[in-house]
């Protein structure tokens, strides 16, 4: 049984395969609300997969898209350092959780460091 969506089109690209619209134009995930959670900011320390480098990862953060992106760049600013948002988690170059814990309970969440 063959698949009659369009995945790709030359004319607009990727095409979302819910509404069928360009990407740049799809409303299916600018209408998904905030990550379900417990309502507690996350921030640890990892080097897993990195070989050996670490990394400061920011989970459970109340924002989505665009301002989940714009916060991960106020924080990675604030710190000094690179870093990138996958999968609704900020990850940051180096270890700042001291320096990122006072900024996230500055924004009024509850924030607990994870891990060793």
């Amino acid at each position: 049984m063959a698949s009659n969506r369009l995945v790709y089109s030359t004319e607009h690209g990727r095409t979302c395969p819910r509404c069928r619209k360009p990407l740049a134009k799809c409303r299916c995930k600018s209408a998904s609300d905030a990550p379900a959670g417990d309502g507690i900011v996350r921030v640890m320390r990892t080097t897993k997969g990195r070989k050996g480098k670490g990394v400061t990862l920011v989970t459970g953060v109340p924002l989505t898209g665009a301002a989940l992106k714009a916060f991960a760049k106020k924080l990675k600013t604030r710190c000094g350092a690179g870093g990138a948002v996958k999968d609704a988690t900020i990850e940051i170059q180096g270890d700042h959780r001291d320096t990122l814990v006072p900024v996230l309970e500055a924004e009024g969440w509850t924030v607990k460091r994870a891990g060793g």
